[in-house]
């Protein structure tokens, strides 16, 4: 869920901006996951522009204060969202840790990184969200050690109905500085992609897992 249409717009516009977002129709990018796809999203580049990591760490503090209060924690989903999550962390004065998809092979085989006691409070820090799949696994672990999830905050979400399915099923609210479809309406009155462009990456995300195929 977007909470502000004006964060939305600014945040997909910064993002465009920066090149952390590509829109390809032309020439697709092929994902982990063997899928074509028409735009490539790695929003890590934020943390290399002061003024834009300023301002989507404030939107995103914003965002919990209002939804939420102060959590005990914020934590991070590795690696994504690490940076963004420290600089939240850091600007709430709260403690901060970061969840690995795994737990480590060696030394005290954490799958949780940092320090927290049990029943407390945490908000989820993601940078992206495509089927929400690796964003529940960390839900799972933190939930794993006693710790309430209050609900995720992510900068950007492609807007697959599947993720959707996945987070009420896990029971876990999800709220997104962006999305897909307001990058789309953003790219197209910027003069970034053309009405035909528009067309195209509309109709990629009706069925990610077939197009260009």
């Amino acid at each position: 869920m977007i909470l502000d249409l004006d964060t939305a717009k600014k945040t997909a516009e910064l993002l465009l901006q920066i090149n952390a977002i590509k829109l390809n129709p032309k020439n697709p990018f092929t994902w982990a996951s063997g899928w074509k796809s028409p735009i490539y999203c790695d929003n890590r580049i934020i943390l290399s522009h002061p003024k834009i990591r300023i301002y989507v760490r404030e939107q995103i503090s914003k965002q919990i204060n209002e939804l939420y209060g102060k959590p005990d924690i914020i934590a991070g989903v590795a690696t994504g969202a690490i940076g963004i999550g420290i600089l939240v962390a850091d600007i709430m004065n709260l403690p901060f840790i970061y969840v690995r998809p795994n737990s480590k092979k060696h030394g005290r085989q954490n799958q949780i990184e940092g320090s927290y006691n049990s029943e407390q409070n945490v908000v989820v820090i993601e940078d992206l969200i495509s089927t929400g799949n690796s964003s529940l696994v960390a839900v799972d672990a933190l939930r794993e050690v006693d710790l309430k999830i209050k609900g995720m905050i992510s900068i950007f979400t492609y807007g697959f109905p599947t993720s959707y399915e996945n987070f009420k099923k896990n029971k876990v609210e999800l709220h997104t500085l962006s999305s897909y479809d307001m990058l789309l309406e953003q790219a197209l009155s910027i003069n970034y992609i053309n009405q035909k462009d528009y067309k195209i990456l509309s109709e990629w995300k009706k069925n990610p897992q077939e197009w260009g195929n």
